[in-house]
């Protein structure tokens, strides 16, 4: 399955659904996929609730669910830990139990055909410039105002495993919510912001590449 064909499922379903058309629940036809960052590494989720990358292609750690939650919008989660991954207002990858207006990313085509995945809620406010989810060489998170769309840190190619069915996230979450601003990172630890019982998984920053 390719890229933009996954992106046309989603935009049929959706458009059903602002039409009124009858929907079933699970009302909402997603892929389980994994993510091949151009760097060289499978994006993966581990028990911890941290994000990286591996080598290893058979991982069930790099198994996502990608569910549409919008016209190409979907929400990236784990199916191992069940986890959401989301951005905060500092740029950080964090993993959250319930789904957010954070957990939202905006799935766009690139030029090459690989898939960037940019944040919905937040971007620069001076240049206007989006926030992407992106693995450094190392196949490590970046912060994702450090991370550019050009770059193959922010080229991902879904390789679908299957087809399935879900349902809307904020139905059976507790609700879509926007988070309070994040609180900034302590400057002795660099750390990110835990928010909504979610784990921070960005590493320190490192030189975009």
């Amino acid at each position: 399955m390719e890229a933009t064909s996954f992106a046309k499922i989603v935009e049929q379903h959706v458009r059903k659904a602002l039409k009124g058309e009858a929907v079933h629940d699970p009302q909402l036809k997603g892929i389980v996929t994994r993510l091949y960052c151009r760097q060289g590494y499978y994006l993966q989720m581990n028990p911890d609730g941290s994000l990286d990358g591996t080598k290893d292609d058979s991982s069930n750690s790099s198994l996502f669910n990608l569910i549409p939650v919008g016209l190409r919008v979907v929400a990236i989660q784990s199916v191992k830990t069940g986890l959401y991954i989301a951005m905060n207002g500092e740029g950080h990858l964090y993993t959250s139990e319930l789904f957010t207006a954070e957990c939202k990313f905006k799935e766009s085509v690139f030029e090459n055909y690989y898939v960037i995945y940019s944040s919905m809620l937040y971007r620069q406010q001076e240049s206007g410039r989006a926030w992407f989810l992106g693995l450094n060489k190392e196949g490590q998170a970046m912060k994702g105002n450090r991370v550019k769309k050009t770059k193959p840190a922010a080229h991902f190619l879904p390789k679908p495993l299957e087809v399935a069915m879900y349902r809307e996230p904020s139905l059976h979450d507790v609700g879509e919510t926007v988070p309070k601003a994040a609180v900034p990172p302590s400057k002795s630890t660099s750390e990110p912001a835990v928010m909504n019982g979610g784990k921070p998984v960005s590493k320190p920053d490192k030189p975009t590449t």
